[in-house]
This record gives C-alpha cells, structure tokens and sequence, in this order.
C-alpha cells in the first residue's frame, strides 16, 4: 500500500507548488516510485489566473514535467458549497477516490494541501479532514522571514496543533523555504532586492522542535531572486498592455526594474543585462541609450514607454537596429509612477508555459531535500528503472567525482561561455576555454556574468606553436609539413584536439558553432579509436518519461556491416551500463526473429551472433522490430522466448537512416529530452553539440564527456 506526506503550508506565499514538486523530484532522482495528488484548486491571486487559463498550475506542471497524469483537482468553491450543504462525508469520499487512482502503482504519494486564508476558516479544518481521511504523515513548509527562532517554534507548533486530531505525531517533518527573503517596501519590485539578502538564524541549532527532534528539518531552501525573473511576455499579459516590439519577449528575463528620468550620464550605470527600462514614452533621449546599449550587445529585459506616448518616427527609424537585436518594447497607458507600481505588485507565481522557470525551482528545491531520511522514514524500495531525474543526478554526480579537464574550442561562444561557468559553479568538470581573454570576459559581462578568476583560459596564439611539431609526428605518415600544421592549428578545435591527443586534457566538447564534420574529423585523425574498438559510433540519452532509453547508432555511420554493427552495440552497452542503465540490448529490423528475409536483415541476424559471440554476458537478441522490442505486451506475442523484447534500454539500428530518423521521431513526437550525441570508440571522449544547443545541452554534454574520460581511464584505453 502506497504511503502519502500531506504538504501543508504555515502560511501564505510560502512557495507551495515549487515545493511540492521539488519533492516529487527529489524522491524520483533516487529511483522511489512517487506519485501527485491535488485535491482542490485554490487560485490565490489575479496573475495567476491570468498566465493559467484557469488551470490549475501544479497539475499541469506534473504533466509537462513527468510521465504521471494526477487528476484534475476539485475547484475549492464547489468544495465549499458541499460542505455548507452538510455533504462534507460526499465531498471526502471523491477525494479518497481520486487518491487511490493515483496510490493504485506507486509506494508514495505527495500530496499538495491548501494555502491558509485567514478570512476562510473552513480551509485550515478541510486540510486536517484530508490528511485524516488518506492516513497521511504531515510536513508543515514554513517561509521565516525575519522571524526569530522563538517566533518561527510558536509558528510549527500552532500548525502542529491543527494536526493533533489525527494523531500527536501526525507531523513528521518542516521544509524551510526562501530562507534570507529581504523585506521591500510596496513600491519596490521583487527583481530590484536581488542584490541583498538578509542572515538568517540557524533554526536548526536554535528552534527547539528541531534541537530536541519533535520535527525532522527535511529542507533548508535559500531564497534566489533570480527564480522570480518574469519574460517580458508574462508582463505584458499579466498587465493587460500594448506591444510595440516583440522582439525576444518569451525568452528575455527581468532580473531588474529600472525606472528612469534622469540624463544619460547619470542613467548609464542602470544599463545592465536583464533590466528592463521604464521611462515616459517622449523621453527619447533615454529610448536612444537605451537602443545604443541593446546594439553594443548588452541584453536588456526590455523597454517599458509610459503615459500612452509614442516617440516620434526619426527616433524610432534611428533605434531600428537595436530593435532588431531582439530588444521588446512595451506600452503602458498609465504614468510612470503608476506603471512602477503595477510592476511592484507582479504576480510571483510561475506561468505554466514557463518551464525552464519551474525546472530551476524544482531543482532548487529537489537539491536540499533530505532524501536519505526521507527514504528511510518511509521505509520505500528504490525502482529499478533509471528516471531522467534519476539519471540527470546520477550524471552530475559520476562528474563531480571524475574532476576531468574538459577544453572547450568555442571559448567565445556566449553559450559556451555560460556553460562553463555553470560547470564550474556545480564542480561538474575543469573547463578550459580556448580563446582571446579579453572577448571571453567581455562575452561573459554582456551576458551579465561574472567570469571566475579560477577558470582556465587559453590563448590559441600563446600556445599554438607548441602543437606544431607532435602534429607532425602524429600525421607523418599523411606526409604533414609543419607549415600545413600550422594553418590546420588556427582552427581552435584542432587546437584542442592535439591537446587531448597529447593528454593535456582529458576531453572536448565542440559543436556550437561548428558541423559535426569540424569536430569528428580532427579527433579520428589525432586521437583514433582505441584497440578493443573497431569504429567510431554514437549513442543518444533518451530521457522519456518513465526511464531513460540507449539509442546507438544514430549519428555517425550511414551503412555499418555486421561487424560493425556488432561493434556498435557492445560499445553501446558499455555506455549504458556507465551511465547507470542496465543494458538490455535490441538489434533493431524491420523483422523479428525468423519471421524475415533479405540482405537487411542477415546483416542484423548476422551482428547479433558476432556480438553474442564477443560478449556473452550481455543480454542481446534480433533481430527485433521497435515495438516487439519496447513493448511487453507485443514482444510476448512476436517472440515469446526472447529475453529482451518487451524489456529493451539499448536500441541498436541497423544505419544511420532508421537511427537518425527514429531518434527526431521519437524526440519531437513524444516532447523527449535526448542528451548527445555522445561518441564512443575514441581513445579519449570528444563529444559533438548540436548548433541549436541550450546552455543546459552544453552542460550535461560536459558532465557527460567527463564521466566518460573517467570510465575510459578505468577501462584502461587511454
């Protein structure tokens, strides 16, 4: 029988929904199967309702976030009218109902209760009745604020009390959230207090319901102002107001609000990245250093032009290429003052279309959660699937450990660039970057970053000489003069290449803005398979929603032979079981067992007896189509003596055509993340990015490159 925590806050904007769903992370990341139940809509203010479409924003995000399907919960009027209408046992038996849908497979279910209202008894007893009713353990989540341990102990223990109908430990745990919030003032934006964060207490020294373990302190969640940075869209919709630009306005963030009067000598330290301006719209004086300092690549939020006013057509004409970089303007019927204090009252609850938001708020959460007390307290068994939160942290974590050096070529790349930092940040490699010192800063200021004075830069003019003569040596048999040595090392990725090769680094990641032929080439010239490998191949990650999945080869080899393909699927195994995934081996058809004939098909029949042969202790079979291979139910009729079909993590195709092609289908089809691809069979990892790359692709591929240097050092390849 499934075990329920009934999430209940202490109070109002306590941050509710990001953490139950760190929650519901953080449990995944460590393989327990967890489930979500909502059992009322609560819509606590207008910004809400208005990014949602009235829909309730937890259970969406669940959706969009995860493979569970929670149900839609009641709306809290109709909840109300059931109970003033003495239904209350009516209303409960929905609610246990709709739970055990969702308790039915999984050993724990979160379940997010009701924001107290202070002006709405009924909601505080309505949280006890649920948690009394599903037999649910409780964790109170506080926000302290400036309060003091004595105040915070007064706070637990009345939310305690409310709880003491169901059992006198009915409450397990407390999750402290936004720890160190600064006050502000009503006119002051919640963007603008980013600068400073007050010291807190150390409650869990000091309170004395965690000092003598009445309570569990389950999280200590620092307040990150940069978790509240609207898009420039969401301002716009949320304060109902004209757009004269788009521009960049879904990706484009405002970390800053910056309403401006003044003369442009005095107004220029205000234009920083992430600010979005305020002025009246026939100051165009401040409109033109505004698009001066758009065209000289520093990304502000936006333009906001008050009073109704629009500036005159010349200035307009003037500030066009600044609009072109990406630059949104919006428009604001009220004055400035007015204007400044709708933004100062900003809805602060995240808009369901914004998931890199609530991605960066479930990780937050999902981080400091306590899980090893967690799992113990609930005595639960892991799942033998790997999840992609399971596998994301499992990655991060191999890196931290493996400590590579991974050299990135693109060193100017703004992406690039905020990668790194990123890996830095997270100790998930030593990266690095090769360029000008000078323009890496530079790149790194105009993206508002701050550029640590430990990261490792490199010069190529500094140091390509000294790659000239082992260049040579490594191609002499190509007949390589020094002089074409030379120019091939004006390429950085070559550059860094023979800095691999020569085991300067431990690995290289390229791709940015580079085909994939730019970043292969070099590394089987210079680096070349190792002795157990006889080609170069590819696998992607498949993040679907239940478990992560292999695919191999889809990147790299139009038309492998047997032995090749053979190849190919050991060392795609090998990969999977690196990474934390068990390898059961699909060699992929469009025949399954017997059943076919063709050259196609021999092939496949054929590298599934060479790789059975070469490795024994793998599970592999084919050949298999993808649905006796992936699906239980048709891998039971199409070949009911295969142990793979039905159960298969590693998908082997037998070209570049199919693999390529069901990967995208798969990929775009199914909303999947797809980590890669990774290459496999070089002597030391490279690693390919796709050109459309987010920051966050380039720094999972990263972390990935350094787990796989470390797995080829263990191995004993290098």
């Amino acid at each position: 029988m499934a075990k329920s925590l009934y999430i209940a806050p202490t109070s109002m904007n306590s941050g509710l929904t990001s953490t139950c769903l760190g929650l519901l992370r953080a449990m995944e990341r460590v393989g327990v199967r967890v489930g979500f139940y909502k059992p009322f809509r609560q819509s606590i203010n207008r910004g809400e309702s208005v990014h949602n479409n009235g829909k309730d924003s937890s259970v969406t995000f669940v959706h969009s976030r995860s493979h569970l399907r929670p149900p839609e919960p009641i709306s809290l009027k109709k909840a109300q009218q059931q109970l003033n209408q003495g239904k209350s046992d009516l209303l409960m038996e929905t609610v246990i109902g709709e739970y055990q849908k969702v308790a039915r497979d999984v050993d724990v279910v979160i379940i997010e209760g009701l924001v107290p209202d202070r002006s709405e008894a009924y909601i505080a007893r309505l949280n006890v009745e649920v948690a009394r009713n599903l037999g649910s353990e409780v964790v109170l989540v506080s926000t302290p604020g400036n309060s003091s341990p004595q105040e915070l102990d007064e706070e637990l223990n009345f939310s305690a009390r409310l709880f003491s109908d169901i059992a006198a430990d009915s409450v397990i745990a407390v999750i402290l959230n936004k720890l160190g919030e600064p006050e502000r003032s009503g006119l002051q934006p919640y963007s603008n207090i980013s600068q400073t964060r007050q010291e807190t207490p150390d409650y869990r020294s000091e309170c004395q319901v965690f000092r003598n373990n009445r309570f569990h302190l389950l999280a200590e969640i620092p307040w990150q102002p940069n978790l509240l940075a609207p898009r420039v869209s969401d301002i716009a919709r949320e304060l109902d107001i004209p757009v004269l630009h788009e521009g960049q306005i879904d990706s484009r963030r405002v970390q800053k609000v910056s309403v401006c009067a003044r003369s442009i000598r005095n107004m220029t330290q205000t234009l920083s990245p992430g600010t979005l301006m305020v002025t009246p719209g026939d100051r165009e004086d401040i409109i033109v250093a505004t698009a001066v300092a758009a065209l000289n690549g520093v990304p502000l939020a936006g333009l906001m032009l008050t009073g109704g006013l629009i500036p005159d057509q010349r200035v307009i004409d003037l500030c066009s290429r600044a609009l072109q970089s990406g630059l949104p303007v919006l428009s604001s019927h009220t004055n400035t003052y007015e204007s400044a204090h709708m933004l100062a009252n900003l809805s602060t609850s995240i808009p369901t279309d914004d998931a890199d938001r609530i991605e960066k708020a479930m990780e937050a959460v999902a981080t400091k959660i306590d899980t090893e007390w967690l799992q113990e307290h609930l005595r639960v068994e892991i799942q033998s699937r790997l999840s992609p939160p399971a596998f994301r942290y499992q990655l991060s974590e191999r890196a931290r450990a493996a400590n590579k050096r991974i050299v990135l070529p693109e060193g100017c790349e703004p992406r690039t660039v905020q990668a790194a930092i990123i890996c830095h940040q997270r100790e998930f490699a030593r990266c690095a970057l090769v360029g000008d010192a000078a323009e890496i800063r530079n790149v790194a200021a105009s993206q508002g970053l701050e550029l640590p004075a430990d990261i490792e830069i490199i010069d190529p003019a500094d140091v390509r000489k000294n790659y000239i003569a082992p260049m040579v040596e490594l191609r002499k048999h190509k007949g390589l003069a020094p002089d074409m040595a030379e120019a091939m090392l004006e390429d950085n990725v070559v550059l860094g290449t023979m800095m691999v090769a020569l085991d300067e680094a431990d690995g290289l990641v390229s791709g940015a803005i580079h085909t994939t032929a730019n970043t292969v080439r070099p590394a089987l010239q210079l680096i070349k398979t190792h002795e157990q490998a006889r080609v170069v191949s590819s696998v992607f990650f498949m993040l679907l929603p239940e478990q992560v999945l292999v695919y191999g080869d889809c990147a790299i080899n139009p038309d492998p032979n047997a032995r090749e393909l053979a190849d190919i699927a050991i060392q795609s195994a090998e990969s999977a079981e690196a990474f934390g995934v068990e390898p059961v081996v699909a060699m992929i058809s469009y025949s399954t067992g017997e059943s076919g004939s063709g050259d196609d098909v021999e092939k496949v029949r054929e590298a599934t007896r060479i790789a059975r042969e070469r490795r024994p202790d793998l599970l592999i079979d084919g050949p298999l189509q993808y649905d006796a291979a992936a699906i239980e139910s048709v891998g039971r009729s199409k070949a009911p003596d295969s142990k793979v079909a039905g159960k298969a993590t590693v998908f082997i195709f037998p070209d570049l055509n199919t693999g390529n092609t069901t990967y995208k289908a798969v990929q775009r089809a199914a909303n999947v993340v797809s980590i890669g691809p990774m290459l496999q069979g070089l002597r030391k990892p490279v690693n390919d990015l796709s050109r459309g790359a987010l920051v966050e692709d380039i720094v999972f591929t990263i972390a990935l490159t350094a787990v796989q240097a470390k797995q080829v050092e263990d191995a004993g390849l290098a």
